[in-house]
């Protein structure tokens, strides 16, 4: 609002693009859907498209109301199918296929002092790191990844355990039994986030086997988010880090 009214004083937008704006303030609704335009100004980043479950039309037409608010966007769990449609049209897009992510950057984020340390157990947890990965860095953190270092070969962590000490948060993502977030919890200053998969067999129940294994922690520091979320993961280092 401060930013309109200094901008209609210096002449530099008109009534009638004032009013246009204050139309989509606080959000804008498309029928389907409800923009929440305020929630860069509430939050400092803006609102996420969670795409499974959407069309493909539906993600267009909310992509077109953000796109006219400068920012930077960011679609999750999306297939490769929507990101080609989407190409077409915003040919800036930038798609991570392991993550399921779309990315159309409309301004550079300040960079971040700290330094988020990604790291899965399995390599069929990555996926779900290069999600966190990609939320982070879109939110101006720096990431370093560690892949593959899970407890059935503990010397794997071990030998990267200067990067676990010298990280300022680190997410820790585990299908399967879920231990390595205690592991690292239990050497590591700095704060984890640890995400359970949907990785292993059939015991595992789809991720419910790690997340109730890293709900019941003994190592203090170490916070769990829902099953598969890297997204949330990285979202919520990047505010820890800012």
């Amino acid at each position: 609002m401060e930013k309109l009214l200094k901008d209609y004083k210096s002449g530099k937008i008109t009534t009638t693009e004032i009013l246009n704006k204050l139309k989509s303030l606080p959000y804008e609704d498309l029928g389907f859907a409800k923009i929440d335009t305020h929630r860069t100004i509430r939050t400092g980043h803006p609102e996420v498209i969670y795409s499974k479950g959407k069309t493909t039309t539906q993600i267009l037409k909310i992509l077109k109301t953000m796109s006219t608010h400068n920012q930077n966007i960011l679609a999750t769990k999306a297939d490769k199918k929507t990101y080609t449609t989407i190409k077409k049209q915003y040919p800036n897009a930038q798609y991570n296929e392991p993550a399921k992510t779309i990315v159309i950057k409309k301004q550079t984020p300040k960079p971040k002092k700290g330094k988020i340390l990604i790291i899965t157990a399995g390599t069929s947890d990555i996926p779900i790191a290069e999600e966190a990965k990609v939320t982070a860095e879109l939110m101006g953190s720096i990431t370093e990844t560690l892949y593959d270092i899970g407890v059935a070969g503990i010397h794997r962590l071990l030998d990267n355990k200067e990067k676990i000490f010298t990280a300022t948060i680190i997410i820790v993502i585990a299908g399967m039994d879920g231990a390595l977030p205690s592991v690292i919890g239990g050497l590591a200053q700095a704060p984890v986030i640890a995400v359970p998969t949907s990785v292993g067999y059939g015991a595992s129940f789809e991720g419910i086997a790690p997340l109730l294994t890293m709900l019941n922690t003994c190592a203090p520091g170490v916070v769990t988010v829902n099953i598969d979320n890297g997204f949330g993961a990285g979202y919520f280092a990047s505010i820890i880090n800012r």
